[in-house]
C-alpha cells in the first residue's frame, strides 16, 4: 500500500473497521428484514424490523467489541454491553428521525405512489438515517462504551504498550 494511503489507514483504522462492521450489519439487517417481511411476517413488517434490528445490534456488538475496538475497553463486560445497547438504542431513534420527519411533518404518504414510498423509505431509513446513526454511534462508543485505547490489550498481556517499572516489578515477583 502506498505510504500516504497507509498513514491514513493507520490513523483511522478504528473508523474503517467500524464502517465495515456497519456495512456488514446493515446487509445482515436487510436480509433478515426482507426475508421475514416478505414471508412469515408479511402482515407484520414492524415486528420483522424489530427482530432484524435486534439481531443486527447483537452482531454489531460482537464485531465491534472483538474487532473494531478490540484494543479499547477496560470496563466490565456487563457495563460495556449496557452502554453499547443504550447507545445503539439512541442510534435507532436517530436513524428513524428522517423517516419520521418525512411522514409526520411533510406527510409524504399522502401524495406518493407505492414505488416512490419504497424508495423514499429506503433512502431515508437505510442511507440518511444510518449515516446519522453511524456518526453518533462511532463517537459515543469510543467515548463511553470502549473509552480507553489499549486497555483490553494491556490486560490480556499484549505487547502493544510499554509497561511501567512497577508493572515489570510485579510481573517479576509473580513469576518467581
Amino acid at each position: 500500500m502506498p505510504q500516504p494511503m497507509r498513514d491514513v489507514v493507520l490513523r483511522h483504522h478504528e473508523l474503517i473497521k467500524f464502517a465495515i462492521v456497519g456495512g456488514t450489519t446493515m446487509v445482515f439487517d436487510l436480509a433478515i428484514f426482507y426475508s421475514l417481511s416478505l414471508t412469515i411476517l408479511e402482515q407484520k413488517p414492524v415486528v420483522a424490523k424489530i427482530i432484524s434490528g435486534v439481531m443486527a445490534t447483537i452482531l454489531s456488538y460482537i464485531l465491534n467489541r472483538e474487532w473494531s475496538f478490540k484494543n479499547r475497553g477496560g470496563r466490565e463486560r456487563h457495563h460495556e454491553a449496557l452502554l453499547f445497547f443504550t447507545i445503539s438504542g439512541i442510534g435507532v431513534v436517530i436513524s428513524a428521525a428522517p423517516l419520521f420527519i418525512a411522514n409526520n411533518i411533510f406527510d409524504i404518504r399522502a401524495s406518493a405512489s407505492l414505488t416512490t414510498l419504497v424508495i423514499v423509505d429506503f433512502v431515508l431509513n437505510y442511507i440518511i438515517g444510518n449515516v446519522l446513526q453511524m456518526i453518533f454511534r462511532f463517537w459515543a462508543l469510543r467515548r463511553f462504551a470502549f473509552p480507553e485505547e489499549n486497555a483490553r490489550g494491556a490486560a490480556a498481556g499484549s505487547t502493544d504498550f510499554d509497561p511501567t517499572p512497577e508493572e515489570l516489578a510485579e510481573e517479576e515477583l509473580g513469576h518467581s
